[in-house]
Protein backbone atom coordinates (compact mmCIF):
# COMPACT_ATOMS: atom_id res chain seq x y z
CA UNK A 1 0.00 0.00 0.00
CA UNK A 2 0.91 3.81 -0.32
CA UNK A 3 1.42 5.43 2.65
CA UNK A 4 2.44 9.41 3.08
CA UNK A 5 4.10 10.60 5.69
CA UNK A 6 5.05 14.11 6.76
CA UNK A 7 8.54 15.37 7.34
CA UNK A 8 10.04 18.56 8.15
CA UNK A 9 10.46 19.61 4.47
CA UNK A 10 6.64 18.34 3.29
CA UNK A 11 4.91 15.20 2.62
CA UNK A 12 6.25 12.03 0.69
CA UNK A 13 5.00 9.02 -0.28
CA UNK A 14 6.36 5.26 0.55
CA UNK A 15 5.67 1.73 -0.59
CA UNK A 16 4.75 -0.62 2.66
CA UNK A 17 4.19 -4.04 1.79
CA UNK A 18 1.91 -5.35 5.08
CA UNK A 19 1.23 -8.80 3.75
CA UNK A 20 -1.94 -9.15 6.38
CA UNK A 21 -3.16 -7.00 9.11
CA UNK A 22 -1.59 -3.44 9.79
CA UNK A 23 -1.05 -4.61 13.35
CA UNK A 24 2.43 -6.41 13.56
CA UNK A 25 1.27 -8.30 16.33
CA UNK A 26 4.06 -9.14 19.07
CA UNK A 27 7.37 -10.41 18.12
CA UNK A 28 10.31 -11.66 18.58
CA UNK A 29 11.23 -9.49 15.53
CA UNK A 30 14.36 -9.70 13.73
CA UNK A 31 14.35 -5.84 11.94
CA UNK A 32 16.28 -4.64 8.87
CA UNK A 33 17.41 -1.21 7.81
CA UNK A 34 19.05 -0.61 4.53
CA UNK A 35 20.54 2.88 3.33
CA UNK A 36 23.43 2.35 0.74
CA UNK A 37 21.60 4.03 -2.01
CA UNK A 38 18.82 6.95 -2.39
CA UNK A 39 15.86 5.21 -0.94
CA UNK A 40 15.43 3.81 2.77
CA UNK A 41 14.71 -0.05 2.60
CA UNK A 42 13.30 -1.64 6.26
CA UNK A 43 11.94 -4.63 6.47
CA UNK A 44 10.13 -6.63 9.67
CA UNK A 45 10.24 -10.65 10.04
CA UNK A 46 9.13 -12.62 13.07
CA UNK A 47 12.68 -13.88 14.31
CA UNK A 48 12.72 -17.84 12.75
CA UNK A 49 9.59 -17.87 10.82
CA UNK A 50 8.84 -17.63 7.03
CA UNK A 51 5.51 -15.87 7.48
CA UNK A 52 5.69 -12.98 5.12
CA UNK A 53 7.72 -9.79 6.56
CA UNK A 54 6.59 -6.48 5.70
CA UNK A 55 8.97 -4.39 3.75
CA UNK A 56 9.04 -0.74 3.02
CA UNK A 57 10.87 1.70 1.10
CA UNK A 58 11.19 5.17 1.85
CA UNK A 59 13.09 7.50 -1.04
CA UNK A 60 14.58 10.07 1.41
CA UNK A 61 17.50 10.86 -0.35
CA UNK A 62 18.59 14.23 1.85
CA UNK A 63 16.40 14.08 4.44
CA UNK A 64 17.29 10.94 5.82
CA UNK A 65 18.41 12.55 9.24
CA UNK A 66 15.32 13.98 9.80
CA UNK A 67 13.00 11.03 8.99
CA UNK A 68 14.52 8.37 9.82
CA UNK A 69 12.86 7.31 13.19
CA UNK A 70 9.66 8.02 11.65
CA UNK A 71 10.43 5.67 8.88
CA UNK A 72 10.96 2.98 11.29
CA UNK A 73 8.13 3.34 13.64
CA UNK A 74 5.97 3.09 10.32
CA UNK A 75 7.11 -0.43 10.16
CA UNK A 76 7.53 -1.17 14.05
CA UNK A 77 6.70 1.76 16.35
CA UNK A 78 8.79 2.56 19.17
CA UNK A 79 6.69 1.20 21.95
CA UNK A 80 7.40 -2.24 20.48
CA UNK A 81 11.11 -1.99 20.21
CA UNK A 82 11.88 -3.61 23.42
CA UNK A 83 10.22 -7.39 21.48
CA UNK A 84 13.08 -6.94 19.10
CA UNK A 85 15.18 -10.15 19.34
CA UNK A 86 17.75 -9.48 16.30
CA UNK A 87 19.28 -6.54 14.27
CA UNK A 88 20.74 -6.35 10.54
CA UNK A 89 22.15 -3.81 8.66
CA UNK A 90 23.61 -3.00 5.10
CA UNK A 91 27.27 -1.77 5.73
CA UNK A 92 27.93 -0.43 2.39
CA UNK A 93 29.38 0.54 0.44
CA UNK A 94 27.02 3.56 -0.16
CA UNK A 95 26.66 7.14 0.56
CA UNK A 96 28.86 8.37 3.18
CA UNK A 97 25.84 10.01 5.44
CA UNK A 98 23.46 7.72 4.52
CA UNK A 99 25.24 4.37 5.85
CA UNK A 100 26.34 5.43 9.01
CA UNK A 101 23.18 7.16 10.09
CA UNK A 102 21.68 3.28 9.79
CA UNK A 103 24.65 1.64 11.19
CA UNK A 104 24.75 4.02 14.11
CA UNK A 105 21.20 3.73 15.06
CA UNK A 106 21.44 0.15 14.79
CA UNK A 107 24.36 -0.49 16.97
CA UNK A 108 22.31 1.45 19.20
CA UNK A 109 19.72 -0.12 19.10
CA UNK A 110 21.80 -3.43 19.81
CA UNK A 111 23.71 -1.90 22.86
CA UNK A 112 20.38 -0.56 24.62
CA UNK A 113 18.81 -3.89 24.16
CA UNK A 114 20.81 -6.16 24.12
CA UNK A 115 20.81 -7.84 20.77
CA UNK A 116 22.78 -9.36 18.37
CA UNK A 117 23.39 -7.46 14.89
CA UNK A 118 24.44 -8.71 11.78
CA UNK A 119 25.98 -6.78 9.12
CA UNK A 120 26.29 -7.69 5.51
CA UNK A 121 27.50 -5.23 2.79
CA UNK A 122 25.32 -4.18 -0.02
CA UNK A 123 26.83 -5.31 -2.93
CA UNK A 124 26.41 -9.17 -1.44
CA UNK A 125 23.00 -8.49 -1.21
CA UNK A 126 22.83 -7.51 -4.51
CA UNK A 127 25.34 -10.26 -5.72
CA UNK A 128 22.68 -12.47 -4.26
CA UNK A 129 19.30 -11.01 -5.49
CA UNK A 130 21.33 -11.29 -9.41
CA UNK A 131 22.18 -14.48 -9.04
CA UNK A 132 18.69 -15.34 -7.57
CA UNK A 133 17.25 -14.75 -11.12
CA UNK A 134 16.60 -17.61 -13.58
CA UNK A 135 18.31 -15.83 -16.25
CA UNK A 136 21.31 -14.56 -14.87
CA UNK A 137 24.39 -16.41 -16.52
CA UNK A 138 26.70 -18.98 -14.31
CA UNK A 139 29.83 -17.06 -14.21
CA UNK A 140 31.50 -14.49 -12.33
CA UNK A 141 30.83 -10.88 -12.71
CA UNK A 142 31.69 -7.50 -11.39
CA UNK A 143 29.65 -5.00 -9.80
CA UNK A 144 30.68 -1.46 -10.24
CA UNK A 145 29.86 2.09 -9.28
CA UNK A 146 31.30 4.77 -11.00
CA UNK A 147 32.31 7.89 -8.66
CA UNK A 148 33.13 10.88 -11.04
CA UNK A 149 36.70 11.67 -10.92
CA UNK A 150 37.99 9.44 -8.28
CA UNK A 151 37.43 5.67 -10.60
CA UNK A 152 34.86 2.97 -9.86
CA UNK A 153 33.88 0.87 -6.77
CA UNK A 154 33.88 -2.88 -7.62
CA UNK A 155 33.27 -6.10 -6.13
CA UNK A 156 34.07 -9.93 -7.63
CA UNK A 157 31.37 -12.06 -7.05
CA UNK A 158 30.57 -15.70 -8.56
CA UNK A 159 27.68 -18.50 -7.99
CA UNK A 160 28.52 -21.08 -5.48
CA UNK A 161 25.91 -23.19 -4.25
CA UNK A 162 27.96 -24.41 -0.91
CA UNK A 163 27.34 -20.66 -0.28
CA UNK A 164 24.26 -19.29 1.60
CA UNK A 165 22.05 -17.51 -1.08
CA UNK A 166 24.31 -19.38 -3.52
CA UNK A 167 27.01 -15.76 -3.81
CA UNK A 168 30.37 -16.09 -3.11
CA UNK A 169 32.42 -13.05 -2.98
CA UNK A 170 35.74 -13.35 -5.00
CA UNK A 171 36.61 -9.74 -3.91
CA UNK A 172 35.30 -7.33 -1.50
CA UNK A 173 34.27 -3.99 -2.95
CA UNK A 174 36.86 -1.37 -3.06
CA UNK A 175 37.71 1.61 -4.82
CA UNK A 176 39.41 1.77 -8.10
CA UNK A 177 41.31 4.83 -9.72
CA UNK A 178 41.75 2.75 -13.04
CA UNK A 179 39.68 0.60 -14.47
CA UNK A 180 42.58 -1.59 -15.87
CA UNK A 181 43.21 -2.28 -12.21
CA UNK A 182 39.95 -5.00 -12.42
CA UNK A 183 41.70 -7.07 -15.20
CA UNK A 184 44.74 -6.98 -12.46
CA UNK A 185 42.67 -8.29 -9.63
CA UNK A 186 41.22 -10.85 -11.92
CA UNK A 187 44.31 -12.20 -13.21
CA UNK A 188 45.68 -12.54 -9.46
CA UNK A 189 42.86 -14.37 -8.36
CA UNK A 190 43.29 -18.04 -7.66
CA UNK A 191 40.49 -20.22 -6.24
CA UNK A 192 39.99 -23.74 -5.52
CA UNK A 193 41.90 -26.23 -3.74
CA UNK A 194 44.04 -26.99 -6.38
CA UNK A 195 45.33 -23.85 -7.39
CA UNK A 196 43.32 -23.42 -10.62
CA UNK A 197 42.50 -19.39 -11.58
CA UNK A 198 39.74 -18.31 -12.72
CA UNK A 199 38.29 -20.04 -15.81
CA UNK A 200 36.55 -18.32 -18.02
CA UNK A 201 37.42 -14.32 -16.72
CA UNK A 202 35.01 -12.57 -15.81
CA UNK A 203 33.57 -10.48 -18.37
CA UNK A 204 30.41 -9.41 -16.97
CA UNK A 205 30.42 -6.19 -15.31
CA UNK A 206 26.90 -5.27 -13.77
CA UNK A 207 26.46 -1.77 -12.65
CA UNK A 208 25.56 -1.92 -8.41
CA UNK A 209 22.21 -0.72 -8.03
CA UNK A 210 20.49 -0.75 -5.30
CA UNK A 211 16.50 -1.64 -5.45
CA UNK A 212 14.65 -1.28 -2.63
CA UNK A 213 12.33 -2.92 -0.88
CA UNK A 214 14.03 -6.26 -2.68
CA UNK A 215 17.53 -5.54 -1.43
CA UNK A 216 16.37 -5.08 2.52
CA UNK A 217 14.49 -8.34 1.97
CA UNK A 218 17.71 -9.76 1.22
CA UNK A 219 19.12 -8.26 3.87
CA UNK A 220 16.51 -9.52 6.22
CA UNK A 221 17.02 -13.34 4.87
CA UNK A 222 20.25 -13.29 5.51
CA UNK A 223 20.07 -12.15 8.80
CA UNK A 224 17.47 -15.32 9.11
CA UNK A 225 20.15 -17.53 7.91
CA UNK A 226 22.78 -16.05 10.23
CA UNK A 227 20.28 -16.68 13.13
CA UNK A 228 19.12 -20.38 12.14
CA UNK A 229 23.05 -21.47 12.15
CA UNK A 230 23.55 -19.57 15.65
CA UNK A 231 26.11 -17.40 14.41
CA UNK A 232 26.96 -14.49 17.20
CA UNK A 233 26.39 -11.24 15.97
CA UNK A 234 28.23 -8.53 18.17
CA UNK A 235 26.81 -5.27 17.57
CA UNK A 236 30.75 -3.90 18.13
CA UNK A 237 31.95 -5.34 14.93
CA UNK A 238 29.41 -4.03 12.46
CA UNK A 239 31.26 -0.93 10.87
CA UNK A 240 30.17 0.84 7.78
CA UNK A 241 31.99 0.62 4.79
CA UNK A 242 33.26 3.84 2.61
CA UNK A 243 34.87 3.58 -0.67
CA UNK A 244 36.88 7.05 -0.24
CA UNK A 245 38.83 8.36 2.70
CA UNK A 246 39.78 11.78 3.67
CA UNK A 247 42.64 10.33 4.93
CA UNK A 248 43.75 7.64 2.58
CA UNK A 249 43.55 10.05 -1.06
CA UNK A 250 45.47 7.75 -3.03
CA UNK A 251 44.35 4.25 -3.89
CA UNK A 252 45.12 1.61 -6.46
Amino acid sequence: MMLRLTSERGDFAAQISLEGASDPGPGPWLLALHSSGDTLGVALQRLGDGSPPRLAAFPLGRTLSNDLFGCVEAVLPASRWPQLARLAVATGPGGFTGTRLTVTLARTLAQQLGLPLDGFGSFLLMARRRLAQPDCPPIPFWLVQDLPRRGVVAGLYAPDPEQRGGALELAAPRLYREPSALAEVEASLVIGPDGEGLSPAPAVRCPAQVHQPPDVAELLRCSQEAAAAGRPAPWSLVLPLYPTSPVDPAGP
